[in-house]
């Protein structure tokens, strides 16, 4: 019965490039020019991981932060506002101004829950989009249980893990007031993209890590990307694996999975929103489940 409220969508996900197979056998610069060129986000990210796991030289001019700024902002000032019908902010954008500033506002991103409740009511830079999701899904709706955070080499770690932009920031006492009053939802993940730039801009995210030869972890727009790779003695590439934060989001029992069965069937119609928020870095098909 399409009227059952426990029927909750799932997402479907095309089948992933085979990029192991694609890789073996070949020169390692050939495959850490290619690896970025297969998937068109989270390049900077992609070049740096593929690198660092490779052992290879970083090109100058690569840059993390400039790469995640560029992501938040797109999806703050235009993504988001559009799905909702609201203007877009800041526009045209001026990329060597501070889009903290012209986003969120000359404070910054509010440090206390008594600052973010007064932003909330005001009209500046995104306090709109932040109070219209709010708005859109009641406290506990569309949200997660407490994941296990994706850390170092858990990161590399298949199953379901809080790998986010939000796992940066889970002590600020924003975050917490939200996640207390909300839970780990659609706002809690809005505001931590909007922390996430700040942090972006001033130089304060995590550095790229290289946990053990051929293994490297570093910062993107998503949360941490994973990669793991093995050469031969001739640098011809004998294994390669990636591990996204799209992975986790989308591993059984993930955020996805939680957030769409935490969102009422009276609200599928805001489901779309929802994965605008979340960011999975390929399309996804939503469907009800076939019931007897």
């Amino acid at each position: 019965m399409l009227d059952r409220p426990d029927i909750s969508l799932r997402a479907i996900a095309p089948t992933p490039l085979p990029v192991g197979d694609l890789v073996r056998g070949k020169p390692a610069e050939h495959v850490a020019d290619l690896v970025p060129r297969l998937f068109n986000l989270c390049r900077a990210a992609q070049i740096v991981g593929v690198r660092m796991a490779l052992g290879l030289p970083i090109p100058d001019g690569v840059d993390l932060s400039a790469d995640i700024r560029r992501e938040h902002v797109m999806r703050l000032a235009v993504m988001l506002p559009s799905r909702l019908g609201l203007d877009r902010i800041g526009l045209p954008i001026d990329w060597s101004a501070s889009q903290t500033e012209a986003l969120i506002g000359p404070d910054g991103f509010p440090a206390t829950p008594e600052a973010f409740d007064r932003y909330l009511d005001s009209d500046t830079g995104i306090a709109p989009l932040l109070r219209t999701i709010a708005s859109r899904f009641a406290p506990g709706e569309a949200c997660t249980n407490a994941l296990p955070t994706a850390q170092g080499g858990t990161t590399l770690n298949g199953a379901a893990q809080e790998n986010s932009v939000a796992m940066r920031h889970l002590d600020h006492p924003v975050m917490v007031w939200i996640e207390d009053t909300y839970g780990r939802g659609p706002l809690w993940r809005t505001a931590a993209r909007a922390i996430d730039l700040q942090a972006a801009e001033e130089g304060r995210l995590p550095a790229p890590e290289l946990l053990a030869p051929g293994c490297a972890i570093v910062p993107a727009a998503r949360g941490s990307y994973a990669i793991e790779a093995r050469t031969d003695n001739r640098g011809r590439v004998l294994a390669l694996r990636r591990v996204t934060p799209t992975d986790h989001l989308l591993a059984q029992g993930g955020i996805m999975d939680q957030s769409l069965a935490s969102l009422p069937r009276a609200k599928h119609d805001q489901a779309l929103l929802l994965v605008d928020i979340l960011d999975p870095c390929t399309p996804l098909k939503l469907e009800e489940p076939t019931h007897a």
